[in-house]
């Protein structure tokens, strides 16, 4: 007797005597079952091979491959575009699959035949450098075994063309990507190196590397007009005196050619020449050539005045003017000298004056200058930095371009061609016997559950409590024999 749906080992056991032939009857019937469906139920074949991802031949420091994405990523793309209706289809019509077709819809049947196909990855093992799967199986179930096998090998195909298009393709759209972009770089480089060339131009003399440069032209400069300066003063000095001792040398030559020669005026040469040769000694040395001529001049004429001089006979101007003395010639010669000295020198001093102007305001203007060519500067260094890496970068991808072509690259590798199934995947006598064998053993262990439940004899003491709620005091042993027992203890 069960109560509150508690059984005991004893019930079990007694359960199991009494009906022992629940189970067999139930396991052995749902194994029929299972065993008669198998050769029922339409069968299916099952083509499956396995596709491995081939590495790159060149190493990936050497050439960087363009298709980087990850490989789920890619085939999970891949197998939706080649499961579309506008691939399957065509492989309907090729095989002639499903007779039915003509009154099913077209979207119907390339369902059915998605469902077929099973693309799964193959796990990495643990420790894999890059984690990536080393490949994948293509499954295909149908209920012909060449066809299967034939639309397997078909959908692989699939597979690894379209992985090398699109490989090829990516490539090739990175490659043209690269280049365009790099002509626009190209375009901003020589933009910018036009400005950097039209401001050098521009600015020529006034560049930040020309400021030390600047400072010691206009160093130099400076010197050069000091020493201008000093040539054109002494040139100057040297024309005022010039132009006394010609004054001197006229007056006294006239007189002398007119026979009225004075003393006083030759005196008042003399303190003149002297007057002269202080000045010319407190600017000069003894050893300066005015000098010495300064002082032989003196001595000349103090040598005159000693001597009487010579009568004459008067002469006409015209006469006198054609016997000039030398001397007179020379000092004129001189002053003539002493002014293109004067023009020349006013003339380089002006030169300097300028040139030294225009370097004071390049040197002024070399901040901003400096400003505006480091800004240029900047400019065109970030446009060439990025004209190299976009450079760098296309050709690298025109490298792994060239090797998708020569399919050097990650490719898809038939491990195991398509196989042809000689048994059916669908449906399998060990899942379904198995099935109804445990089916059938589930249903006897429900069967007798439900007897023992609805069974309200008693068998035992704690029976007889639960069910009375009064004590047990002696209990009546069990007296069963058969009827062939009972008659053999009365013939004995």
């Amino acid at each position: 007797m069960v109560r509150h749906g508690e059984i005991a080992l004893a019930d079990v056991k007694r359960i199991l005597r009494r009906y022992s032939w629940i189970p067999v009857a139930t396991m052995s019937l749902l194994g029929i079952v299972g065993l008669v469906a198998t050769l029922v139920l339409p069968k299916k074949y099952t083509s499956t091979t396995i596709v491995l991802v081939e590495q790159p031949t060149v190493p990936v420091d050497i050439v960087k491959p363009v298709v980087t994405n990850d490989l789920n990523q890619r085939l999970a793309s891949m197998k939706e575009e080649i499961l579309s209706r506008s691939r399957l289809q065509p492989i309907i019509e090729k095989f002639n699959l499903y007779p039915q077709r003509e009154k099913a819809h077209v979207e119907d049947l390339v369902e059915e035949l998605r469902r077929s196909v099973e693309v799964e990855l193959i796990r990495p093992m643990q420790g894999s450098p890059n984690g990536q799967p080393p490949g994948f199986h293509v499954s295909v179930t149908i209920d012909n075994p060449q066809l299967a096998q034939q639309i397997c090998v078909e959908i692989t195909s699939m597979f690894m063309e379209q992985n090398l298009k699109r490989r090829e393709q990516q490539s090739a759209d990175t490659t043209n990507f690269l280049s365009q972009q790099l002509s626009e770089a190209k375009a901003r480089l020589d933009e910018q190196d036009a400005k950097l060339a039209k401001f050098k131009g521009q600015y020529l003399g006034s560049l930040p590397e020309e400021e030390q440069t600047n400072l010691s032209l206009l160093t130099g400069m400076n010197a050069q007009l000091e020493a201008a300066t000093q040539s054109l003063n002494r040139a100057q000095q040297d024309k005022v005196l010039t132009e006394t001792m010609l004054s001197a040398q006229e007056a006294n030559w006239k007189a002398t050619q007119s026979g009225q020669q004075d003393p006083e005026t030759q005196d008042q040469q003399l303190g003149a020449l002297q007057d002269q040769l202080t000045a010319m000694l407190s600017r000069y040395t003894p050893e300066h050539p005015d000098v010495i001529k300064l002082k032989s001049h003196i001595d000349q004429l103090k040598r005159k005045m000693e001597e009487e001089p010579p009568t004459k006979k008067p002469t006409s101007a015209a006469q006198a003017s054609l016997h000039e003395p030398a001397q007179l010639q020379q000092l004129r010669a001189k002053l003539k000298q002493d002014e293109l000295s004067i023009a020349e020198l006013t003339k380089r001093q002006s030169q300097i004056q300028e040139q030294s102007r225009a370097i004071q305001v390049r040197v002024q203007a070399s901040p901003i200058v400096e400003q505006r060519f480091k800004e240029l500067t900047r400019n065109y260094q970030t446009a060439l930095e990025l004209y190299n890496e976009l450079l760098k970068k296309r050709e690298n991808s025109a490298m792994a371009t060239d090797l998708e072509h020569q399919q050097q690259s990650e490719t898809f590798k038939v491990l195991d061609a398509p196989s042809l199934p000689l048994t059916p995947s669908f449906p399998k006598k060990t899942v379904f016997v198995g099935g109804g064998l445990g089916c059938g053993f589930a249903l006897a262990a429900g069967i007798m559950y439900l007897l023992a439940v609805t069974d309200k004899s008693m068998y035992t003491e704690r029976d007889v409590e639960l069910c009375l709620q009064l004590p047990v005091l002696t209990t009546v042993p069990s007296f069963e024999v058969t009827t062939t027992g009972a008659l053999e203890h009365a013939l004995r």
